[in-house]
């Protein structure tokens, strides 16, 4: 074997070893929002509302993932999602407006109340099963609505509220969109890799064993009680970072946006994708609420009929629920392999069709 051929072999298994990394994935999805920011950094005319469009759909595929965790893995229903993000904005509001803390500050403060939060929660769901369950995280997301809209003085009520920059340090700087563009990539990819470890660890074991039978999981020595508190307070804390990332990149929130609707929709996001699969879960947020924000938005027909875009999300949760209840990235999933032996029977035929002339 020559030294070239050794070389080739070598730099080819190192490809294949990078490639089947289980963060590989994860990196391309990040490299591809960075590469929509540089391209109209250079110049390509893209349009802000596209740009933006991608930088909620991150966001809120921070919020899905998190609700993975807690409905996916623990078997925990939740329809309280949308209070909790509103609550994280509105926290940003505050603390900046009014008590004129840094953002670093303000996440250390949101991240503390989203454990008390998720942790009060978690209580509360060991006394409640299943739809139950679902109705108090109603009922407190549209207490924590309510209190958005009447306390006027914090909130700026249903006119909603705004920050004029982010404190960093001491010093009040103007919002660069470009820059948290940026930061929203590199916090999703870490909660990506913080999530598949969850997924992967011991503790997504013991949710999963939880989620198909409390009493089995008890039997085989699963504590209920730290285990629903876990999900619950990961929930919690993905939903009320997403909501200061929000705030951070918009600069502005409002009532309205945080109501049963939004819940609704994270919660059609991971179903829709696939609630055990980080992909899917992407994919799922993207088909919901992306596809709406970046391309449906820019058509015209949908922007006069947008009840339209709500028929077609209302289809697909039909359809996925019907005939593929493990979401879109089973689909996806057997599409590929589908593809993978029909690219490896044409490579037969055509290496069978080449040496037989060769032959002949």
């Amino acid at each position: 074997m020559t030294y070239k051929t050794e070389m080739k072999q070598l730099r080819k298994h190192r490809w294949d070893t990078i490639k089947h990394h289980p963060y590989f994935g994860f990196l391309i999805i990040v490299f591809l929002m960075f590469a929509v920011q540089l391209i109209r950094l250079l110049g390509v005319d893209v349009p802000v509302a596209v740009l933006r469009a991608f930088g909620s759909t991150m966001i809120f595929t921070i919020i899905a993932l998190g609700f993975s965790i807690l409905l996916g893995y623990g078997g925990l229903a939740s329809l309280g999602t949308a209070g909790f993000v509103g609550l994280g904005s509105y926290f940003v509001v505050y603390f900046t407006n009014q008590l004129e803390f840094s953002i670093f500050l303000t996440i250390v403060a949101v991240l503390i109340v989203a454990v008390v939060l998720g942790t009060v929660v978690g209580f509360i769901s060991l006394r409640i099963e299943g739809m139950y369950l679902a109705i108090i995280t109603l009922g407190l997301s549209e207490i924590l609505n309510e209190v958005f809209k009447r306390a006027t003085a914090l909130t700026g009520g249903t006119t909603g509220e705004g920050i004029d920059g982010i404190i960093f340090f001491k010093n009040l700087i103007a919002v660069d969109h470009n820059t948290v563009f940026i930061f929203i990539s590199i916090v999703l990819f870490i909660i990506m890799l913080l999530t598949m470890n969850i997924m992967k660890s011991p503790t997504g074991r013991a949710l999963l064993a939880m989620r198909n039978s409390s009493s089995a999981a008890q039997a085989m020595g699963v504590s209920i009680f730290r285990y629903r508190l876990l999900a619950f307070i990961i929930s919690t804390v993905y939903a009320m970072l997403a909501g200061v990332l929000y705030m951070t990149y918009w600069s502005f929130t409002i009532p309205s946006t945080w109501s049963l609707g939004f819940s609704l929709n994270i919660l059609a996001a991971v179903i829709v994708g696939g609630s055990q699969s980080i992909y899917g879960i992407i994919l799922g947020t993207f088909m919901i609420f992306g596809l709406d924000l970046a391309v449906f938005k820019q058509i015209q027909f949908f922007v006069d009929n947008p009840a339209i875009t709500i028929v077609l999300n209302g289809v697909l949760i039909i359809v996925v629920i019907m005939f593929y209840p493990g979401g879109l990235i089973r689909l996806v999933q057997t599409l590929g392999v589908k593809l993978k032996l029909w690219f490896q029977k044409l490579k037969k035929k055509w290496r069978d069709y080449y040496y037989g002339s060769d032959i002949e």
